[in-house]
């Protein structure tokens, strides 16, 4: 009891806690930085750090002035702050036609903020909690919902002079191997150029992917034929 009185009273000695709570908010935003960065998100470690740093020392000065001017409400500090995060999250958001990216980098802005909040204010135990469940949320809800929901994406790249003469083929290539279309583009080009069309679809059913390729290439006029790497958000 004596040495935990001692390691109390030393953490306690602001020049240390502050210390502390800057080196736990680095690890803590580190680990989801490390994640979106990971996926090559607009928001990686350095900004997610920045973040939590950002919110951690907002605490602190909020209840400092609370502290000098005699018991001031501080809460109003990191309330202006979560209302300011929103311009960030939202430099991370990309529109791409029908589709929006980065809602969830935006969203682990937001969250890592809170966490910085939490570890501003002394709650170490739920910064640690947070920062574990936002974690797994990040890296593993895809494969989780990909099993749950009983389907796979499948993104493919065709490259053609004429693609509009190969789309009833290509429709019974999909529908042979029960692949339901999501969304179909078809850059038009110049008359003479190599044009491609996109193709976005889920299956339920496993398929064989190189057959299937192959049987898109065998069409005639079709140069290449690949499968795009899913982006998650």
């Amino acid at each position: 009891m004596k040495y935990l009185y001692i390691l109390e009273s030393f953490l306690s000695l602001e020049p240390i806690e502050v210390i502390l709570k800057l080196v736990v908010i680095y690890i803590l935003a580190g680990i989801i930085g490390f994640e979106r960065a990971s996926l090559s998100k607009p928001a990686g470690f350095r900004t997610h750090v920045l973040v939590g740093i950002s919110a951690v020392l907002t605490v602190i000065c909020g209840e400092k002035i609370s502290e000098l001017s005699g018991g001031t409400d501080f809460s109003r500090i990191p309330a202006q702050l979560l209302s300011g995060i929103g311009f960030l999250g939202a430099g991370t958001i990309l529109r791409d036609g029908f589709n929006v990216k980065g809602l969830t980098t935006a969203a682990s802005l937001l969250v890592i903020t809170c966490i910085g909040l939490c570890i501003g204010a002394g709650m170490y135990f739920s910064g640690l909690i947070a920062t574990a469940v936002v974690y797994i949320v990040l890296r593993h809800s895809s494969s989780i919902s990909e099993k749950i929901g009983h389907f796979h994406d499948i993104n493919l790249h065709i490259e053609s002079t004429n693609p509009k003469e190969i789309m009833l083929e290509l429709q019974e290539l999909l529908d042979r191997n029960k692949i339901e279309v999501q969304e179909m583009n078809i850059d038009k080009g110049d008359e003479n150029t190599i044009k491609t069309v996109e193709i976005t679809g889920k299956h339920r059913d496993p398929i064989n992917k190189n057959r299937l390729l192959a049987d898109m290439l065998s069409i005639d006029t079709v140069s290449k034929v690949f499968e795009i790497e899913e982006i998650q958000e």
